[in-house]
């Protein structure tokens, strides 16, 4: 006779008018994995059970695009103990405002859960209810300033992917939802599981927490002053070659201190770190998507050497470019 496993229940607590994927998307992940592990047999002891639960008395809740998803009932009726609740994004152009009940259900049920995760805006649900204060956390790029304006004692990391403070992980944008809970299912169960689950759902890959939520070419894309486009332009051309502020200035036509301060003012960073984020992000490509040796993507990139290169993904990443192409390598490298 098979021996009854433990549950790990993942409860999904959801707002009217969220977006569909702050929801489907872990969904998703969660159900992969239980498939994959009964093909496991009795190697491993517990198994998810995905629960979808409103914060109104509805079981049909609509989402942003239109539909309608159903869900077992109220967060009122649960009667299994909660291993990790998940808050998808609470929207913010509906006026909807979450019930003073649900806000203390949250506050409670985060010193009795294991985990307590937000999806983009679902942060400022746990915010509300007192969970990010003295935390750290984020959410989707274009909310970070807002939520660290309204809840000032919440330390906001505008860049994370995801955060983990304690048992409370926050998320970014939408889609960050699925990489949040590839990172939940890897510290139940283990790197190479959680990887098989992306391969299995064809992601490109499993982001760590800490990588960047957008690009930084994509980002300087919107730069409307011609001549700092053009000096982002010519970075990006010549990132192997020694990039100084005077260089830069020369091919803009404007002085070196006057050329520093537009930069920054209108992209927010200075020119040398915004070099050394192309670098970064140029190296990570390489190391994802080539064999090529450390010491070459040090070069293509304007490293010089592998020392070099290690040194910033230590900074970074804490970890070295070695062990990042290891776990982050896909299945189609060049």
């Amino acid at each position: 006779m098979e021996k009854q496993k433990n549950i790990k229940h993942v409860v999904i607590i959801v707002p009217p008018y969220s977006t569909l994927l702050d929801t489907c998307g872990p969904m998703d992940v969660f159900q992969r994995a239980i498939d994959q592990m009964k093909l496991l047999e009795n190697r491993v002891d517990f198994t998810y059970h995905i629960h979808v639960v409103s914060t109104t008395k509805a079981r049909q809740i609509p989402v942003s695009s239109g539909i309608s998803i159903v869900s077992e009932g109220s967060y009122k009726n649960i009667t299994y103990p909660v291993d990790t609740l998940i808050v998808p994004g609470l929207p913010q152009k509906t006026g909807y405002q979450v019930g003073k009940d649900v806000l203390a259900w949250l506050k409670e049920q985060s010193g009795h859960v294991r985990r307590i995760c937000s999806v983009c805006a679902g942060a400022f649900m746990l915010a509300e209810a007192g969970v990010l204060t003295g935390k750290k956390a984020t959410t989707h790029w274009m909310l970070c300033e807002k939520l660290a304006k309204n809840y000032p004692q919440t330390t906001v990391d505008p860049e994370a992917i995801f955060v983990k403070d304690g048992n409370v992980y926050t998320s970014a944008g939408i889609t960050t939802g699925m990489d949040l809970a590839l990172g939940l299912i890897e510290e139940d169960l283990g790197k190479s599981f959680a990887l098989q689950i992306a391969r299995i759902m064809v992601l490109y890959l499993k982001r760590p927490g800490n990588q960047t939520q957008y690009s930084t070419v994509l980002e300087s894309q919107q730069i409307d002053h011609q001549p700092i486009r053009k000096a982002v332009e010519w970075i990006y051309d010549h990132l192997q070659e020694e990039i100084t502020v005077e260089k830069l200035a020369e091919h803009t036509l404007m002085s070196p201190r006057n050329f520093a301060r537009v930069f920054a003012r209108e992209l927010n960073i200075t020119p040398i770190k915004y070099v050394e984020k192309l670098r970064l992000e140029a190296a990570i490509r390489y190391l994802t998507e080539t064999h090529l040796t450390t010491d070459e993507i040090a070069h293509l990139c304007g490293l010089k050497n592998s020392t070099n290169l290690n040194r910033l993904f230590l900074h970074t990443f804490e970890v070295t470019p070695t062990q990042y192409r290891r776990n982050f390598q896909t299945s189609f490298s060049r």
